[in-house]
Parts: structure tokens; sequence; C-alpha cells
């Protein structure tokens, strides 16, 4: 994944993760064990497998809360789960978006988005991204595995920013 698109990923699921943080409203955190997270947006579908335990959510949030400055993070509880609204800067890159997130966090949690990037390079003006997370717990995690591995397509491991490795 080239840097443009891992900054545009990171921006589009920051109403996700950073938000909750910061908001009234607080998102539940996924059941521990190894969750399969599919990604779709316009340039593709990207599957990642995650090992999760009580607190990596929470570790997420904070590390990602203290690398974005948001000046709007709303998080609102919804009859069939939450709906997000965030205004966000990294560096020259400015997101606004909005969220619906539904599932009962114990085996599923789907996450759709829209947000609005300005400030890309090489792009004339504002971006619609529209993204859809489908995340299902598959099991628990594997021998070897620690909680906030992230496992990519191709078998190697990343860490979850603020997750000791």
């Amino acid at each position: 994944m080239t840097r443009a698109r891992t900054s545009i990923a990171f921006l589009t699921l920051i109403g996700v993760f950073a938000g909750p943080a910061l908001a009234a409203e607080e998102i539940p955190a996924r059941a521990p064990g190894l969750w399969e997270s599919v990604s779709r947006t316009e340039d593709g579908v990207t599957t990642a497998r995650q090992c999760i335990d009580a607190t990596t959510d929470r570790k997420a949030r904070e590390t990602t809360a203290g690398a974005v400055s948001c000046t709007k993070n709303e998080v609102t509880r919804t009859a069939d789960g939450y709906a997000t609204e965030t205004l966000c800067k990294v560096g020259p890159l400015t997101a606004e978006g909005r969220g619906r997130i539904t599932g009962d966090f114990t085996t599923s949690v789907t996450i759709e988005t829209t947000t609005t990037l300005t400030g890309l390079p090489d792009a004339a003006g504002p971006t619609v991204r529209k993204t859809v997370i489908e995340n299902r717990r598959v099991g628990d995690c594997g021998p070897g595995q620690k909680p906030g591995d992230i496992i990519l397509e191709d078998g190697s491991v990343a860490p979850t920013p603020g997750t000791p490795r």
C-alpha cells in the first residue's frame, strides 16, 4: 500500500477510533480473540486479521487521538448502533467524515464511513472516500500472536499503534 493510500485509510477510520476517545458516547471494545477485517473501498478489497485483548481497542484509540487534531468528534447511539461525525487534521490533510457502526462487538462489527479529504497531493479538490469494513471474530488468537498484532494479507505482522510487541 502506498504512503498516500495508507494516509487515506488512516484518515477514513479516525472517526471510528479517535472519536470515541473524546466523545460523550463510548463505542464498546470488541471481544477478545482473533478478528478478521475485510475493508472495501473504490480502490479494492483488503483483508487483515488482528489479535484483540480487553485493552487493544482502547490503546489504539488513545494512540490515534494523540496523533490527530480533531475539532469535532461526535458519537451518537442510534437504534441499531452508533453514528459518528468527525473533523480532523493530520499534517496537511483534513478529513471530514460521517460513519455508522453496527454489530454486537462479540462476533461482528460493521463500519461504514464517508470521508471528504482535502489537502491530498495531486488532487484537484476534495476527494470523497467511502469505506465499508466488515469485522468478524474468527476464534482465539493463534500461537505466538500477541494482543495488538495485525496479520496482513501477505502474512507479515505489524503491531497496533500503542501496543508493545
